[in-house]
């Protein structure tokens, strides 16, 4: 579904002068700028024993969260899955990138298929199949990706419930959260500066809000229906952010997002971004009171993005719409467009009312544990 997480060794001068909205079009990165920005040398194998011995609190913490969330979930009545890692279609968003392999059949013939970047379509036929509550701890990929808190390959704790509202899984969120600063025995989460109590009530913003609040544009007087207009939020925005003439509606409301309100969010607190705008909904339904904002969130945690979910969207004529305008901005952008998944679409019509969420796990593991790199907290981290 949804979020990005990878991490590895680049070159720091090479990012000099870039801007963070500018890592989302060039790595599909989404998180704090200084994430980026001081990036460490390439680190000795990980399988060496003094190496291994500097990461082996942390990954005691991740035996200990990931034992209590599977308790968790449990006692909640969810059941766990396992969906396939190579799939038709990774995925349908313009930014995400997916590796891809060819499959060789016994008489010969070639097929394309790729690594998923969620499990989300998978999930979501095993709803349509008749499953109520399911959770997975699922292997997802994303190329192009790679920094202090990000990795190429990772594991994305995602859940559904069938015919139960959306605040029910930001409920489930702050719940998972909490188990895991738990089951590490920490009082506050700490990264980079900025602390946030897991034990706290959260604090939840809608997305118009924390626009209005931070960066001083009504956000919502740029969008007519479901869709933004650019020239509008472009006027909004001249003093705050960068605008080139070939920025989309969507380009401008990332850079306002990363430069001036994500660096406010979780900071003391766990903090729920609610209400995305229309154009940002992806596979989220669309608010009934509002149609201009969808039932999507996001979580954040000492500037970290943790989880995004959605009310989830059973049209699939809608669907199919946006996936097809996605992956035409991408070919437009990088030369590529991913199939559509026509199972997934077939089967959306079979599927309840639902709400879903996916959460980075390496990165909860990462705050849980008081860990400064999400290498630290994965068993073999990608060389």
């Amino acid at each position: 579904m949804r979020d990005s997480i990878a991490a590895g060794s680049v070159e720091k001068d090479n990012f000099k002068g870039l801007k963070r909205a500018d890592f989302k079009l060039c790595f599909g990165y989404e998180g704090p700028a200084d994430l980026l920005m001081d990036i460490p040398a390439k680190p000795s194998p990980w399988w060496r024993s003094d190496r291994h011995a500097d990461r082996a609190p942390f990954l005691r913490a991740r035996t200990a969260v990931t034992r209590a969330l599977r308790q968790w979930f449990d006692g909640q009545g969810f059941t766990e899955v396992e969906t396939g890692i190579l799939q038709v279609s990774p995925g349908n968003e313009t930014h995400l990138h997916a590796p891809m392999t060819r499959l060789t059949g016994a008489d010969g013939e070639e097929s394309v298929r790729y690594l998923r970047t969620s499990p989300e379509f998978a999930c979501k036929k095993l709803l349509a199949a008749g499953e109520t509550r399911i959770v997975e701890f699922a292997k997802v990929f994303r190329d192009r990706e790679r920094g202090p808190a990000h990795l190429t390959e990772f594991t994305m704790l995602e859940w559904y419930r069938a015919n139960e509202p959306y605040d029910a899984v930001i409920a489930d969120c702050v719940a998972v959260i909490a188990q895991a600063a738990r089951a590490t025995g920490v009082k506050s989460f700490s990264y980079r500066g900025r602390s946030a109590d897991p034990f706290a009530p959260p604090e939840r913003i809608t997305v118009a809000d924390a626009f209005t609040q931070h960066a001083g544009i009504d956000l919502l007087a740029t969008i007519s229906g479901r869709d933004g207009d650019r020239n509008a939020l472009a006027a909004a925005a001249a003093n705050l952010v960068r605008v080139t003439d070939d920025d989309t509606w969507s380009d401008i409301f990332s850079k306002i997002l990363t430069q001036h309100v994500e660096p406010k969010l979780g900071q003391g607190r766990v903090t729920i971004l609610d209400e995305y705008p229309a154009p940002e909904a992806a596979l989220a339904r669309a608010k009934p009171s509002d149609p201009r904002v969808a039932e999507r969130f996001e979580i954040y945690a000492c500037g970290v993005e943790l989880a995004n979910g959605f009310g989830e969207l059973t049209d699939s004529g809608e669907q199919r719409r946006r996936f097809v305008q996605a992956m035409d901005e991408k070919e437009k952008r990088y030369g590529e467009r991913y199939p559509l998944d026509e199972d997934f679409l077939a089967a959306l019509d079979h599927m309840p009312q639902a709400s879903g969420v996916a959460l980075g796990f390496d990165r909860l593991v990462m705050l849980a544990s008081g860990a400064s790199r999400i290498d630290q907290v994965v068993w073999s981290p990608l060389s």
